[in-house]
């Protein structure tokens, strides 16, 4: 009962002196504002990054391992890779007939040429030769029209399905069904358009820039020294398959390659979750670089309240005096500076969340990452901030709380 009232009488008072002091307390909480504005951009910024590249990577496909002559992330012993022979398309079709029945396999190829309509012309699009089966395998589906169907590589159709900007960027509201397009010196008639898949993700493919055309087209129009670079998808069954899947894949690849037991795979197995794995590595490193950093305001932002939270220890001797005169004990001297620290701090959290907010919905809106604060960020935000208040009030209280009553009363 006794440790109640402490508390509550120094809750009023620590209220009744911010309130007596409303500049000093609002001047006081610019670097706790600051701090937490840049703590909270940060992790938001964070989460952003990553919801942007699981959308990005989702076409991806987490229940789907690739097979190419280089891995997606290269870290080093480039050359090596480099040496590795390329996937032709015999192997492609041994590695299909081999899980005939037990999981889908899909090869794919791909060049970077210009698509001209009319006087419209994007450069640099990825045409994709594939087959049938990719929406299958990415489960990627047309927004309208239709894929490429079997008889399209069976007789090496000129048709091509092309990526949600490639229509906006050449098209606008005309609807690009049956018309036709240039890509390089060929001529291919569209037959549906993608779903729009996002933006390039720091880096990585841009979903929405891909046309795709029959394999067999590709091999006919485009072939020569490109025939031999194949990249071979292989979807499981289930997510459960896909670890016995992988050693399968790898078996059967050394099997059609003809490797020998002591001989390494000149071949690499990508899957998603390398790609994510490295992808936290590399954010997560940079998030804790940003978080030192931005914690270094904080802290500037806790000095100064302790700063001020010895002013007022100063100015409000003769008051500890009289206090403890008439009975008030160290705890609720001690707790009276604490709390009065911790709601300055609460305070320009508080203040700091909402301008942090702002600053995510103004990202958000301007397209460059999906950004919102999620109720961890939020909860912690608050809680960094009442830590910081606490923490820097502790000195001065404990240095309040300790005068001598009879010291504290002779102060002038």
């Amino acid at each position: 009962m006794r440790m109640f009232v402490d508390v509550n009488e120094s809750l009023k008072i620590a209220m009744s002196a911010i309130v007596a002091n409303k500049a000093r307390g609002i001047l006081t909480t610019l670097g706790i504002i600051i701090g937490i504005v840049a703590v909270t951009t940060t992790m938001t910024a964070f989460n952003g990054m990553q919801t942007a590249f699981r959308q990005g990577a989702a076409a991806v496909g987490a229940d789907v391992i690739y097979v190419s002559r280089m891995p997606w992330i290269v870290m080093n012993d480039w050359f090596e890779y480099r040496n590795r022979p390329n996937l032709s398309m015999d192997e492609a079709d041994s590695l299909r007939t081999a899980f005939r029945g037990r999981a889908i396999v899909n090869p794919t190829m791909n060049s970077r040429r210009d698509i001209k309509y009319r006087s419209s012309v994007q450069e640099g699009i990825t045409v994709i030769g594939t087959t049938e089966l990719l929406p299958v395998v990415t489960n990627r589906l047309p927004e309208f029209g239709r894929f490429l169907m079997s008889f399209d590589n069976l007789y090496k159709k000129p048709v091509v399905v092309i990526g949600h900007g490639v229509a906006e960027g050449m098209f606008e509201n005309v609807n690009p069904i049956n018309k036709e397009i240039n890509i390089g010196a060929h001529k291919f008639r569209i037959v549906g358009v993608m779903e729009k898949q996002g933006g390039s993700t720091f880096g990585g493919p841009d979903f929405d820039r891909q046309v795709f055309i029959p394999i067999s087209t590709f091999l006919k129009v485009f072939g020569g020294r490109r025939s031999n670079d194949v990249d071979i998808a292989v979807k499981a069954a289930s997510m459960t398959d896909m670890e016995d899947l992988e050693y399968e894949v790898i078996g059967e690849m050394r099997q059609i390659r003809k490797l020998r037991p002591s001989e390494a795979e000149d071949f690499s197995i990508n899957k998603l979750d390398s790609l994510m794995g490295a992808f936290n590595s590399v954010v997560g490193a940079v998030l804790a670089i940003g978080l030192l950093v931005t914690s270094i305001s904080l802290f500037v932002g806790g000095i100064g309240v302790m700063n001020i939270m010895f002013v007022s220890v100063t100015e409000r001797t003769r008051e500890i005096g009289i206090r403890k005169a008439i009975g008030a004990r160290r705890r609720s001297i001690l707790l009276q500076f604490l709390f009065e620290s911790a709601i300055i701090c609460l305070v320009g959290g508080l203040i700091g969340i909402a301008a942090a907010s702002g600053i995510t919905a103004l990202i958000n809106s301007s397209g460059l990452m999906p950004a919102s604060n999620s109720p961890t960020i939020l909860t912690a935000a608050v809680l960094i901030s009442v830590l910081v208040g606490v923490a820097a009030g502790f000195v001065p209280a404990w240095k309040g709380a300790r005068l001598d009553p009879i010291e504290a009363l002779r102060y002038e």
